[in-house]
């Protein structure tokens, strides 16, 4: 298919310099406005068959899923049909995934590929079942594919692959949480969230509701912060995010970071306080008492959850302390979840942050097949999304969210 696809691109290039005339340099494809924006589900979603030759001259269809970061730029002469995409998930456990496959599946869908990716989307029963996860990325790549989008459960297991692939010429896109500390070169890009952007975006919604509260207090006031843990990259990033924007937002030397040592910016006499909770274990018990300690303060007027598991614990210990609420403390989360789910619904958050999933599953495919077919790709931002009780069951939101 590679060998197909660069001797098309040399043909191109051959009529052009024989039309433009001897000396002149190829002029490269016409870039139309859609052409430079990523493309996604076209208004139609029924896949073309196999015996629908598409379009050389046209771009893949604008996409009607959300806008995400990180534009491609897709060649519009290239007849992508024949590419072969194999995708390597962590499992099937959660509607999350269910979400990426969607995602993926569009992408097949506007790029035209005879055998759409959603054929190819594979996981492991659970997140513990590595040994069937490193059999799945052997098989996908005894499929000799054009390329695979991986996010490993574990790096170092899958390492033989990862070379067996890079010695057969095989494109690897990470995506989600990626193949973190893999070999330099071995993932070509990354398709996932910038999660210190998406907590800048939590703080910019919370903001909003508590602007008067913080704005030159009479008397301390105090936003809690509830994070998992202080050495996980991606919640470390949801945290710092938050805490950076709401010092933006507040003003610098007047807000005071306390709580870890991690995060912790003292500042004399700031009349408003940033607290951070972190249990001692990644359990539900330890971190319910990491936030009612919060919660317990009589200054707090909001408080944020970096993730799943924190917004969780914080709704659970909020049954016996009823603090919050629209008039009472402001909660915002991050990630979805049943029990986040129905706080917002039933106004206990005032929303959360979800990461972009179809978006993840989109990018993963759309990078692979720019990688495929020999184009410069690049990580990309795959957006995040604030839900709320009024937005929550919208086209652009529903899909985002898993119980």
């Amino acid at each position: 298919m590679k060998k197909k696809v660069i001797s098309v691109l040399l043909c191109v290039a051959m009529v052009a310099a024989m039309v433009t005339g001897c000396g002149s340099k190829a002029e490269e494809p016409a870039a139309e406005p859609a052409a430079t924006e990523a493309p996604a589900a076209p208004a139609e979603t029924k896949a073309p068959e196999a015996t629908e030759a598409p379009e050389a001259t046209e771009a893949p269809a604008e996409s009607e899923a959300p806008a995400a970061t990180g534009e491609l730029k897709p060649d519009a002469s290239v007849d992508y049909s024949a590419l072969n995409v194999q995708v390597v998930a962590k499992g099937f456990q959660h509607d999350f995934w269910k979400a990426v496959k969607l995602g993926a599946q569009k992408a097949g869908e506007d790029y035209k590929l005879t055998v759409n990716p959603a054929d190819n989307f594979v996981g492991p029963n659970s997140e513990q079942d590595i040994a069937q996860q490193v059999e799945q990325v052997k098989n996908a790549i005894n499929k000799s594919p054009d390329a695979i989008c991986l996010a490993a459960l574990d790096t170092k297991s899958v390492l033989d692959s990862i070379k067996q692939a890079q010695n057969s010429g095989i494109p690897i896109v990470g995506f989600d949480s990626g193949v973190p500390d893999a070999p330099e070169g071995a993932i070509v890009a990354n398709a996932s969230t910038d999660n210190y952007a998406a907590g800048g975006l939590a703080a910019d919604e919370l903001y909003k509701l508590i602007k008067d509260k913080v704005t030159d207090p009479a008397e301390t006031v105090r936003i809690g912060v509830v994070s998992q843990e202080a050495n996980s990259q991606s919640i470390v990033d949801r945290t710092q995010g938050f805490l950076d924007k709401m010092v933006e937002l507040i003003g610098e030397g007047k807000v005071s970071i306390i709580g870890h040592d991690k995060f912790k910016k003292e500042v004399a006499d700031a009349k408003v306080i940033l607290e951070i909770g972190i249990p001692a274990n990644v359990v539900d018990a330890d971190c319910q008492t990491a936030a009612s300690k919060i919660m317990n303060e009589s200054d707090l007027i909001a408080i944020y959850g970096s993730n799943e598991f924190a917004a969780k614990n914080i709704i659970t210990a909020n049954k016996n302390l009823n603090v919050l609420g629209a008039d009472k403390v402001i909660g915002v989360g991050f990630d979805s979840g049943k029990v986040q789910l129905d706080a917002v619904k039933n106004g206990i958050f005032a929303g959360s942050v979800t990461q972009n999933p179809v978006q993840i599953g989109y990018k993963a495919v759309e990078l692979a097949i720019m990688a495929a077919t020999g184009q410069e790709v690049h990580d990309v931002d795959t957006g995040c999304l604030f839900y709320t009780a009024e937005n929550m069951e919208t086209e652009e939101v529903k899909p985002c969210l898993y119980e």
